[in-house]
C-alpha cells in the first residue's frame, strides 16, 4: 500500500482576479477520513473539481500514487481510481434503484445494457450491483424508483453510483446537504461503514460541523481560498481562527 495516497503541492486556481484556490497544499494517506470546511467562497469546491479533473490548476501539481495527474481530465482520473460524487443527486428517475447502480457497474466494465434483456442476462453486472445493494444497505429498496425513497437513500445511492467505480479516493461534496437533521447521522453511519468495509479513502466536504468532529481524522479548513488549519478534529477546533471563522467566536 502507498504510503501517501494523494499529495497536493502548492495548487492555484484563478477566476480572472480571484484567487479561489490559493496556494492549497495537503496530502491524504490510505484510510483517513479528510473533511475540507469551511464558509460560503472559501475555495472547497473548486479544489474538490481540481483534484477530481473537472479544473485543471493555473499553477501546482496534483500526485495520486506517486504519478502526477495535474493535467489529466475527469474520465482518465476515474479509470486512476479517483471517483466524485455531487452535491445535487444525479440518478435516473425512470430507473428502478438497482437499474441505476447496474448502468453505473455497467460503465465501468465497459459493457453495453440491452433495453430489452433482463438485468438477470447480465450475472456479473447482477452480482456486483448486489454486492452494492448490500454494501449501502439499499437492498430493501432495490426495485423501488428513486422518486419513491427518502432523501436520505437518494444521498446513499448517488454514492452508491460513484462508488460502482471502483475508486479508491472518492470525493463527497455535501453528502448530508438537503437531508433532515435526525437523518443525517444514519447517512453518515453507512457511507462510513461502506467505506471502510471496501478500503477506499474519502475526502469530504461538509459544512455540518458537529458531522464533521464526529466523523473526521483529519480536517482541513479553508478561507478566502487558503488552509488556515490542518489536523486532527480535537486540535484544530480550538484554533482562534477556526473558531472565529467556523465558530462565530464561540469557545469549543
Amino acid at each position: 500500500m502507498v504510503e501517501v495516497l494523494l499529495d497536493v503541492i502548492n495548487v492555484y486556481k484563478y477566476f480572472g482576479g480571484v484567487k479561489a484556490v490559493d496556494g492549497v497544499s495537503f496530502n491524504i494517506k490510505p484510510g483517513e477520513k479528510l473533511f475540507i470546511v469551511g464558509p460560503n467562497g472559501a475555495g472547497k469546491t473548486t479544489l474538490v473539481n481540481l483534484i477530481s479533473g473537472y479544473l485543471k490548476p493555473d499553477r501546482g501539481s496534483i500526485v495520486f500514487k506517486g504519478d502526477d495527474v495535474t493535467k489529466l481530465g475527469l474520465a482518465e482520473k476515474v479509470r486512476r481510481g479517483i471517483a466524485r460524487s455531487f452535491q445535487l443527486v444525479t440518478i435516473f428517475d425512470k430507473l428502478t434503484v438497482a437499474e441505476n447502480i447496474a448502468i453505473a457497474v455497467a460503465s465501468h466494465l465497459g459493457r453495453n445494457i440491452v433495453a430489452y434483456r433482463s438485468l438477470h442476462s447480465y450475472r456479473d453486472i447482477l452480482d456486483d450491483t448486489e454486492r452494492i445493494l448490500k454494501l449501502f444497505g439499499l437492498e430493501g429498496v432495490a426495485d423501488r424508483y428513486p422518486t419513491e425513497i427518502s432523501q436520505g437513500d437518494r444521498k446513499i445511492l448517488d454514492v452508491a453510483l460513484t462508488f460502482a467505480l471502483k475508486p479508491e479516493l472518492i470525493i463527497l461534496d455535501e453528502p448530508t446537504s438537503g437531508v433532515a437533521t435526525r437523518e443525517k447521522y444514519a447517512i453518515m453511519e453507512r457511507l462510513i461503514k461502506a467505506l471502510e468495509v471496501s478500503n477506499v479513502t474519502p475526502i469530504i466536504v461538509e459544512h455540518d460541523m458537529d458531522i464533521v468532529f464526529r466523523y473526521a481524522t483529519r480536517v482541513l479548513v479553508m478561507h478566502e481560498g487558503k488552509v488556515i488549519a490542518s489536523g486532527a478534529p480535537d486540535d484544530v477546533r480550538k484554533m482562534d481562527d477556526v473558531k472565529r471563522i467556523l465558530l462565530g467566536g464561540i469557545h469549543a
